[in-house]
C-alpha cells in the first residue's frame, strides 16, 4: 500500500484551499476599491459631558 497522495484529492485539496483562502481574502482587497471617500462617514455624536458641576458642587460645598 503506498501512502501517496492521489491526483484528484490533490487538485480536490488545492482547490478548497484556493477557495477559502479566496473568502478570507475578499474582504482586504475589497478596501482599496471603496475608495478615500472622507464625505460619507457615519460618526456618533458627542457624548455630553455630564457629571463634573455635580462633582465640583459637593467638593465646593465642604
Amino acid at each position: 500500500m503506498s501512502r501517496s497522495v492521489r491526483p484528484f484529492r490533490a487538485v480536490s485539496l488545492i482547490i478548497r484551499t484556493a477557495l477559502i483562502s479566496l473568502a478570507l481574502a475578499a474582504p482586504v482587497l475589497a478596501v482599496p476599491a471603496l475608495g478615500d471617500d472622507k464625505g460619507q462617514q457615519i460618526e456618533a455624536p458627542a457624548p455630553k459631558k455630564i457629571g463634573a458641576g455635580f462633582v465640583l458642587l459637593v467638593s465646593l460645598q465642604r
